[in-house]
């Protein structure tokens, strides 16, 4: 059933963000709709301030204030455990009575879920560029950084090495 399964945006009062998140996990803890809502996410970005005095201060902030994700298969049951929830306001973008759930993109695009690549290639192979401009231009891997999405090419252009970078999927492995 979990396939059936969707992220929909609860819209809660404001800084009830935690208090909603914790309240929904109880809920399907103490009504056993583990099967229906799979996930309750809140995503939050590092950010580092350097202070007046110049100390640098690091924390967690919440990239969507006022906003919580959930991954659940939609139904009476599970709208209505979620609606009644203190300090919930409602779904956003509902159609008619039903709210529309988010796309995959939209999903990584707003860092609630990660996307998985696989990466095939280490520093130093030759590579084949997949998209963009200089689709079918081969190179050779300079640096791969996973976190960012990125990897750096060595490509030669009128007769110059040029370093370009990619995202992690625009490239491949050519055959040996």
């Amino acid at each position: 059933m979990s396939e059936a399964a969707k992220w929909y945006v609860v819209h809660t009062y404001s800084a009830y963000e935690n208090t909603v998140k914790a309240t929904i996990e109880k809920t399907v803890q103490s009504r056993g709709l583990q099967e229906q809502i799979l996930a309750v996410s809140i995503p939050m970005e590092t950010v580092t301030e350097i202070t007046d005095s110049g100390v640098s201060k690091t924390y967690e902030r919440k990239l969507y204030p006022g906003y919580v994700f959930v991954k659940m298969v939609y139904s009476d049951n599970t709208w209505h455990a979620i609606r009644s929830i203190r300090g919930v306001s409602g779904f956003v973008g509902t159609s008619g009575n039903d709210p529309i759930p988010l796309t995959d993109d939209e999903i990584y695009e707003m860092g609630v879920e990660k996307r998985e690549i696989v990466v095939n290639y280490n520093v130093g192979d030759t590579v084949r560029i997949l998209d963009g401009p200089f689709s079918s231009f081969t190179g050779v891997v300079e640096e791969i950084d996973v976190e960012k999405n990125s990897v750096s090419v060595v490509v030669t252009m009128f007769g110059r090495e040029t370093s370009v970078e990619f995202e992690l999927d625009q490239i491949e492995v050519t055959n040996p």
